[in-house]
C-alpha cells in the first residue's frame, strides 16, 4: 500500500471548532482511505481540551500525537492561530503513548519509552512531542535508545510570557507531558538536522550555573554580559522583547569534540538566564549569531540528510520541527525555512510543522539521541 498524506487546517473562534474544520478538510483531501495516524499542531491561543475534542470528534481512536505552537506551518505556508492536521495512510501501524510524569521525571519517562520498543522488532521510528518549559530533555535523551530505530522529538513551545504549553496523546492532553507514537511496518523514515548559527567572535567562560539557570558569565550577570554586547541596559533584557528576544543570541558551548548550542529561553529577572538544559561552570562559550542565508543553507541540509535516510525512495510527507529562533530570526521574510526545505523534496511532497523549544534528534554512531537548540530537524516518511 502507497503510503499518502493529507492535510487540514482553519482558524476558529474557539479550539474545538478549529480542530474540527482542520480534521474535516484533512480528511476529506485523504479520500476515502482510513488515516493510520495524525499529527497535531494546535496555536497555544486554544484550549488544549477543546482542540482534542474537536479532533477526535471525527477521528475516534486513531492513533494521534501532537503539541501547542506559536506559530504553525504547513506546505502552503504560516498558519497562526490555527490548529493543523495531517494524516498518514499506508501499509503501516502506529501506536501512541501518554506520559504525564515527564516534568518530574525526563530520564523515567525515557525508561518508560524505550520499554515500549522491546519485542517490536518491526519498529521504524520512535518520534514524540514534550513539554519545552518543564522536564529535563537531556535526562530524557540518555535514557532513549542509542541506534537501531530513526528517533526524533520537539519540545513545545507556546506562551513565552507565562511559560504554558501542551501536548497530546489520543484523547488525551496536558503540559508537563510526553506524547509519544511508535511506527512500525513497510514505512522508511529519514532524519536530517542542522542550525544556520555561526560564532562571532566574543567568548566568554560559565563561571556560575546552576540547574537550567545560566548565573554569571565571565562572573558578571549573563545579561549584563549580553547589555554591553548590544547596547540595551542590562535592566531591560529581564522584560519583553528583550528577555525572549535573547533566543536569537545563543551560547556555542564546548563539550568534548562537539560545540553544543544552547539558547535562553528568556532572561530572568535576576540577570540569569533561564535554559531548558543544564549548561556545566566552567566551561568555555561563544557568540552564536543566525542569519537568513545560513538557516536557509541548513534547511536545504537537513532535507538532503533527511532524503538519504530514505535511500532514493520519494517522500510522501515530511514533519518539520523548527527553534523558535528561526520564526524570530525570519520575521521579515516569514516561512522562508520552509520553502527552502520544499526546494529539497519538492514543492508536491505534504509537509506539516511548527516552532519549537528544542528539538531531539539521533545521535553520533552509538550515542544516545542528542538535545538541539536552534535546529531545524526534518523528518521525511516514505513507502518501505
Amino acid at each position: 500500500m502507497t503510503l499518502k498524506a493529507a492535510i487540514g487546517y482553519a482558524q476558529a473562534l474557539n479550539g474545538r471548532e478549529a480542530g474540527l474544520q482542520a480534521t474535516h478538510h484533512a480528511l476529506n483531501s485523504l479520500g476515502t482511505a482510513n488515516p493510520r495516524m495524525g499529527f497535531v499542531i494546535a496555536s497555544h491561543q486554544y484550549q488544549a481540551r477543546d482542540v482534542v475534542n474537536g479532533v477526535t470528534s471525527l477521528l475516534g481512536d486513531t492513533p494521534l500525537i501532537g503539541m501547542s505552537s506559536p506559530v504553525g506551518f504547513s506546505s502552503r505556508g504560516l498558519h497562526p492561530n490555527s490548529v493543523i492536521v495531517a494524516l498518514m495512510n499506508g501499509d503501516f501501524q502506529a501506536e501512541t503513548h501518554w506520559m504525564p510524569g515527564y516534568a518530574q521525571s525526563g530520564r523515567e519517562t525515557g525508561i518508560r519509552l524505550t520499554k515500549q520498543l522491546e519485542g517490536k522488532d518491526d519498529a521504524r521510528a520512535l518520534l514524540f512531542f514534550a513539554d519545552g518549559f518543564n522536564g529535563d530533555a537531556d535526562q530524557l535523551c540518555s535514557a532513549l535508545p542509542t541506534s537501531g530505530i530513526a528517533l526524533a522529538g520537539a519540545l513545545s513551545s507556546g506562551d513565552l510570557h507565562t511559560g504554558q504549553s501542551y501536548q497530546l496523546a489520543g484523547s488525551q492532553t496536558g503540559n508537563g507531558s510526553l506524547a509519544g507514537a511508535i511506527l512500525r511496518g513497510e514505512l522508511r523514515v529519514g532524519i536530517g538536522f542542522a542550525h544556520g548559527w555561526n560564532p562571532v567572535g566574543s567568548h566568554f567562560r560559565v563561571t556560575r550555573s546552576r540547574g537550567f539557570w545560566l548565573r554569571t558569565l565571565d562572573g558578571r550577570p549573563a545579561s549584563e554580559t549580553y547589555a554591553q554586547l548590544f547596547g540595551h541596559p542590562a535592566r531591560e533584557w529581564a522584560f519583553p522583547p528583550l528577555s525572549h528576544l535573547a533566543r536569537l543570541y545563543p551560547l556555542g558551548v564546548e563539550q568534548g569534540d562537539q560545540t553544543l548550542v544552547r539558547a535562553p529561553i528568556r532572561v530572568e529577572a535576576d540577570g540569569s538566564f533561564r535554559m531548558n538544559a543544564p549548561v556545566r561552570e566552567g566551561v568555555d562559550a561563544y557568540l552564536l549569531v543566525g542569519n537568513r542565508d545560513s538557516c536557509e543553507k541548513a534547511a536545504h541540509q537537513a532535507a538532503q540528510q533527511a532524503l538519504q535516510g530514505l535511500n532514493g525512495d520519494k517522500p510522501a510527507f515530511a514533519l518539520v520541527l523548527v527553534d523558535i529562533a528561526w520564526e524570530m530570526l525570519l520575521k521579515s521574510h516569514p516561512g522562508s525555512e520552509i520553502a527552502a526545505v520544499q526546494d529539497i523534496l519538492g514543492k508536491d511532497v505534504p509537509l506539516v510543522g511548527g516552532y519549537t523549544l528544542g528539538q531531539i534528534a539521533p545521535g553520533k554512531e552509538h550515542a544516545p539521541p542528542q538535545l538541539l537548540n536552534q535546529h531545524l530537524v526534518v523528518i521525511a516518511f516514505a513507502s518501505h
